[in-house]
């Protein structure tokens, strides 16, 4: 499900004086610009893409409306046939996408955009914002999600986000990276995921005591039942008080549902421990001990390797904000022009750092796989046209240090392309998935992965490739403006 809003003005100043540029000086180009990143966020091994749904809520509801239109004509920088342009201005070209909860890698193109050049300059700004949020929380969220080793993550960072749309989205985004659920309810709403929470400590304190609060809290909600112990004193009121009431259910047979303990502060190692085997002693082996608290994937993974005895986690600020790393980093560049009906004419933008040096052409991604265990060998960024086949051997390369070659044995690999069609003259082609559908995929997306590149600290690096015919066309441009190849 989308959240429909006209977003056309959410957009830097300089792609609408660059439009009017375009309509004043008749350039009659359809351009290529690819939306791509060039490093893996918080330290990861890859990233997962996130944000299309949203993308094409955005290029749908494409339109200058009578206040913008206003606006602009307030700033008394755009003439009037210009703004009589933007007006009766629709989207009219073509999209193509890697799926949300894809995994996906530095320098592949997510997004490419095939439209006249003032239609794929305006949508810019709101391409990046959009994929650039939602890719990296879910990549955040991913990372979090693997920590826990299987156990259950709820995103809780409602509070804590920078702002109502970045709460949502960004709930949205973890709910792709892996998480069971979240405790933000308009996200429930908008996107059919589930919701989860449990009370605050001021639920405890408004009562005369803590059994009462805890009594009073099971009484109303007997089959998701989780009691925040650490409001006055963990181990010593805490959970007897809890251990108190749950025996009190069982007693009136209202032990049914799932129900637990949660702890929200101190040593979250130790007191999980201590309470594990208080629990037990009752004869509550089933209770689940959930924890809190500035929880990231690091510490996750602590408490895992300390034997911490917690089985679902709560992870609010530092997933929500990406706190360690918040910023996606991506770009978004002109790839090729075309005047008229011609052919595509390659462009390349050149740099001193030859991490910024682009990829010319007219794009696409495949992801080799290995026959023999469905695990991801390399990618593949290639031209549209380029042609492979799976019986035949494939030698693929490193394109910066191209004496480090891999052969691959004709029949011992499968190859997938990654882009599809979104957009075609402007008319949406694509139906994105159910949220709960995109997580389950991007699931099976992970399962490819050795865990190697999984790790949190050092991963396996996964190798981008070009094809031989792209390589030789960006070596070819590099050449002809007398620089070396990379």
């Amino acid at each position: 499900m989308s959240v429909t809003q006209n977003l056309t003005l959410m957009t830097d100043l300089y792609e609408l004086t660059m439009m009017q540029g375009y309509f004043k000086n008749p350039v009659q180009e359809t351009a290529i610009f690819d939306a791509f990143y060039r490093t893996n966020p918080c330290g990861n091994g890859y990233a997962i893409a996130a944000g299309l749904d949203q993308v094409i809520d955005y290029i749908k509801n494409l339109h200058f409306s009578s206040e913008d239109i206003a606006y602009l004509r307030s700033l008394a920088i755009f003439d009037e046939d210009f703004l009589d342009y933007l007006g009766k201005f629709r989207f009219s070209g073509d999209i193509y996408a890697i799926p949300e909860g894809t995994v996906v890698f530095p320098r592949e193109p997510l997004i490419k955009v095939i439209a006249p050049i003032m239609e794929a300059q305006l949508v810019e700004t709101a391409i990046l914002t959009i994929i650039n949020h939602q890719s990296l929380i879910t990549t955040k969220a991913a990372r979090v999600v693997n920590a826990a080793r299987g156990d259950g993550i709820m995103e809780f960072g409602l509070r804590r986000a920078q702002g109502p749309d970045a709460g949502v989205y960004g709930a949205r985004a973890a709910m792709i990276g892996g998480c069971i659920g979240t405790s933000n309810v308009l996200t429930g709403q908008l996107f059919d995921v589930p919701v989860l929470g449990t009370h605050a400590h001021s639920w405890i304190m408004s009562f005369p005591d803590e059994y009462t609060a805890f009594k009073t809290y099971a009484e109303l909600y007997p089959n998701a039942c989780t009691l925040l112990v650490d409001t006055y004193d963990t181990l010593k009121s805490g959970v007897p008080n809890a251990i108190r009431v749950f025996k009190e259910m069982r007693r009136a047979k209202k032990l049914n549902g799932r129900y637990g303990i949660r702890i929200d502060s101190g040593d979250l190692a130790y007191l999980s421990k201590e309470a594990r085997k208080m629990l037990d002693a009752a004869g509550f082996h089933n209770a689940v001990i959930s924890a809190s608290s500035d929880l990231d994937e690091y510490l996750i993974d602590s408490l895992k390797t300390q034997g911490a005895k917690i089985t679902s986690w709560g992870v609010g600020t530092n997933l929500i904000t990406s706190k360690d790393c918040p910023a996606f980093g991506g770009v978004y560049k002109l790839a090729a022009v075309r005047e008229g009906d011609g052919e595509f004419v390659p462009k390349i933008k050149l740099s001193e750092n030859s991490e910024k040096i682009t990829n010319p052409g007219n794009k696409t991604v495949y992801r080799i796989y290995e026959k023999a265990n469905g695990k991801l060998k390399a990618d593949v960024i290639s031209l549209v046209d380029d042609v492979f086949d799976e019986s035949e051997d494939l030698t693929i390369f490193d394109p910066k240090e191209t004496w480090k070659k891999t052969k691959l044995k004709g029949g011992s690999y499968t190859l997938r392309e990654l882009m599809v069609k979104v957009f075609d003259q402007g008319e949406c082609v694509y139906e994105s998935p159910s949220v709960m559908d995109i997580r389950e995929y991007c699931i099976g997306e992970q399962n490819t992965l050795w865990d190697e590149t999984k790790r949190l600290v050092n991963p396996h690096k996964v190798y981008v490739d070009l094809s031989d015919r792209l390589f030789e066309m960006k070596r070819s441009l590099l050449d002809q403006m007398g620089v070396k190849g990379e």
